[in-house]
């Protein structure tokens, strides 16, 4: 069994990619919702801002927020560097076109059709999103969930920079394990890893049965 301090990361990231995940879908909802409507032309800009930290070293995303969010950043007085804040900060960014891209492409496949006709019944903007735009993507929702949940629990390059490794405080699953490695403790980082692999492939299969199962009933 995992040790206590091992229990302890474990909690801690399950815990922030709780709240990352959270924070993703309140902020990419809207956000998929205007670039699958938008015609403004140079939107690919704005898609490839979101898409850069799939292909961005996490290790530089990560020491520009922490120059961002240190005592001399762009947020003042407020120190997010080396605090869970700042890892969820950090989460969100690094996640945020594994939650945004299946939103978009949801809202894509629901098309404008069943909004013309929302509209036709005298339905406001507001309550056809919610009443029909919503329910019709909520595959890419679950996907989105998950994908931004899973991506979380992984992160290493990230959360080492802008955290650093604060026992109870921001030392997460990721850099528990690479500890474990450094001090040649295979065994503990065989366990923390085995349980970060099982959820991982949990959180995978569960996306493409929910997907299948979405794509039968349409059918």
């Amino acid at each position: 069994m995992p040790g206590t301090e091992d229990i302890q990361a474990l909690l801690l990231t399950l815990k922030l990619a709780a709240v990352s995940t959270a924070l993703l879908l309140v902020l990419g909802t809207p956000l998929a919702w205007w670039l699958a409507h938008t015609r403004w032309r140079a939107k690919y800009l704005l898609e490839s801002v979101i898409a850069l930290p799939l292909v961005l070293p996490p290790t530089v995303l990560g020491f520009y927020l922490l120059v961002a969010l240190g005592p001399n950043g762009i947020v003042g007085d407020i120190n997010l560097a080396f605090t869970f804040e700042g890892l969820v900060v950090g989460s969100v960014i690094y996640s945020l076109p594994f939650v945004v891209q299946p939103l978009q492409d949801a809202f894509i496949n629901v098309g404008r059709w069943p909004l013309e006709v929302a509209a036709t019944l005298r339905t406001s903007p507001i309550k056809a999103f919610f009443t029909v735009a919503l329910p019709l993507a909520r595959p890419g929702f679950i996907t989105a969930a998950i994908l931004g949940f899973a991506h979380t629990l992984g992160e290493f390059g990230v959360v080492l920079m802008i955290g650093g490794n604060i026992p109870g405080e921001t030392r997460v699953a990721s850099i528990a394990i690479y500890d474990h490695v450094e001090s040649i403790e295979y065994a503990q980082a065989h366990m923390l890893s085995a349980v970060l692999l099982i959820i991982s492939f949990l959180m995978l299969v569960s996306v493409f049965v929910i997907n299948r199962r979405f794509r039968t009933v349409r059918f």
